[in-house]
């Protein structure tokens, strides 16, 4: 229950409607990529988003700056999705605290652990 919304370079944006499936298609995106002999670096963050001819705002903008902090093979997560996917059974390791390039403030990030759903 997501949709590809945008490219940039390599990459591209997608936006679902739960921030557990999105996790779910990062790893799968992820794993997909292995198989075909590539690595992926993959960054999540959940927010407002502006409605337009692209989806747009500051949500989209952390999950970008996310997304370029991330090792490849590993999906990285804002504390907004690791906290509002408590309860779903993920795990997560600290990432540490980070400044995000045109963001205010240091945000926590997490790194979905390998052994959950």
């Amino acid at each position: 229950r997501g949709q590809e919304v945008d490219t940039a370079g390599d990459g591209f944006y997608a936006a679902f409607d739960g921030p557990a499936r999105a996790i779910r298609c990062a790893r799968e995106v992820r794993d997909s990529a292995k198989s075909l002999g590539m690595t992926t670096r993959v960054g999540l963050h959940t927010g407002e988003c502006l409605l337009g001819e692209k989806l747009s705002g500051l949500a989209v903008h952390i999950g970008a700056r996310v997304a370029g902090l991330a090792p490849a093979g590993r999906v990285l997560v804002s504390q907004t999705v690791r906290d509002l996917v408590a309860g779903s059974g993920f795990e997560f390791d600290h990432f540490g605290a980070h400044a995000l390039k045109g963001v205010p403030d240091s945000w926590q990030l997490y790194a979905v652990r390998e052994s959950t759903p």
